[in-house]
């Protein structure tokens, strides 16, 4: 790990190539939190590509509009959302349409890793 992070509405380890960002339990992820999102990202992903990885263990709500914002972050290049929660798999079927780049659900961070893996090695090919 490179850099951790214990924020207001979420904890986030920093790594090499990804982000692995948990939100706390009743925050409504919103586009309000993008500002810190940038500067974090501009600290230590400004001209690397990474994948924010969405690691869903606690209850709280997804604004959608959020990802039409992170879209626009040059760096990232895709987004994986990590729940074996049926639930939480319905709910990445509606944010998906908000994102317009790489974002897909997985059971586990191992799969979600190896997902990252593929997409940064396409996009540094």
């Amino acid at each position: 790990m490179i850099q951790y992070y214990d924020l207001e509405f979420c904890t986030a380890e920093l790594y090499n190539d990804y982000a692995i960002v948990i939100m706390k339990k009743g925050v409504t992820v919103a586009p309000k939190y993008i500002g810190t999102f940038l500067e974090i990202v501009n600290k230590h992903y400004k001209n690397k590509p990474f994948v924010y990885i969405s690691y869903r263990i606690n209850s709280y709500s997804v604004n959608p509009a959020t990802h039409l914002e992170s879209s626009k972050v040059p760096s990232l290049i895709g987004v994986a959302v990590v729940s074996d929660d049926p639930l939480q798999k319905i709910q990445t079927k509606v944010e998906k349409p908000f994102f317009e780049k790489e974002f897909q659900h997985f059971n586990t961070i191992e799969e979600a890793l190896n997902w990252k893996d593929e997409i940064i090695k396409k996009y540094k090919d």
